[in-house]
């Protein structure tokens, strides 16, 4: 398991991002469309099992299944490149401009959404045999998920929002630590295990993603949720995104940015001449 120090990996992130810009708008749109979309299907998975086995903690241990392949497999998250994106800003990378990374940005957010809303509806004519019958236990789950997450921030009124919102800097402060983590290795199975662990952090504990709650929402909303389009845009979607993006660039991309590609000078070590140095009392009381 071969191990990149922080200084490497980081600059593969910069590395990263800058390609994430140029990068031709269909390749773009296919990469973010194929990341929803997997990451939709480890959603249902843990749902699934959770209501299966009445533990969040195996539908959690199980989620990062789907973050783990689309990764490998080259896809984009929204939450990934919030952060791995304007890093290339900040080090000035030719041809690097705002405008760049918001299309970027933008391509990533209608993909992700795209493959999301396609599971969403694949996944709630699986939960009501083609719509002839009642969700079943699943959809139902999924349905109350929505409602509690939109409506259940709603009742609070601002300490609901802030509670969202920064919901959604610990999910990308976690999501976009897999996302690094994955660099730190140079073989699959480290790059596994390090993206594993974070991802079970965000799931379990419930922290909000923008990506997962494009399958989610639409899913709750399909299969009958009792909440409007309105509630999962202005009490989810839109603040798990603005959280999503500060979690990212200020806890993952900026610390590391700036403590391992724009290091500070290293201090200068005192030297204290041999006569100033008074010598050390090396009495005891027992000595006295």
């Amino acid at each position: 398991m071969s191990y990149l120090s922080p200084k490497d990996f980081t600059t593969k992130m910069i590395d990263a991002g800058e390609a994430k810009v140029f990068m031709a708008t269909r390749d773009t749109l296919i990469r973010a469309f194929m990341a929803g979309a997997i990451l939709a299907l480890a959603a249902a998975f843990a749902v699934t099992v959770t209501v299966q086995t009445g533990q969040p903690i195996v539908g959690a241990l199980l989620f990062p299944v789907g973050f783990c392949l689309l990764y490998l497999l080259g896809f984009d998250l929204l939450t990934g490149v919030f952060t791995l994106v304007p890093l290339a800003l900040f080090d000035k990378r030719p041809g690097v401009t705002v405008r760049g990374m918001l299309r970027n940005w933008g391509l990533v957010f209608l993909g992700n959404f795209g493959g999301a809303f396609t599971v969403a509806v694949m996944m709630a004519v699986i939960f009501t045999y083609g719509f002839a019958m009642p969700p079943n236990e699943v959809g139902q789950a999924i349905g109350s998920i929505g409602e509690g997450r939109t409506l259940g921030y709603a009742e609070f009124g601002a300490a609901g929002m802030l509670t969202l919102f920064l919901r959604a800097v610990l999910c990308n402060w976690m999501v976009s630590t897999g996302v690094v983590a994955a660099m730190m290795s140079t073989s699959v199975t480290g790059k596994v295990v390090a993206m594993w662990m974070p991802i079970l952090v965000f799931f379990y504990m419930g922290f909000e993603h923008s990506v997962v709650n494009m399958f989610l929402f639409p899913s709750g909303l399909i299969l009958g949720g009792d909440f409007s389009v309105s509630d999962y845009v202005i009490w989810n979607e839109i603040p798990t995104v603005l959280g999503n993006l500060v979690g990212g660039v200020t806890f993952v991309g900026l610390t590391l940015y700036a403590t391992h590609a724009r290091t500070a000078a290293t201090r200068n070590a005192i030297v204290v001449p041999p006569e100033l140095v008074v010598p050390a009392d090396t009495t005891t009381v027992g000595s006295r």
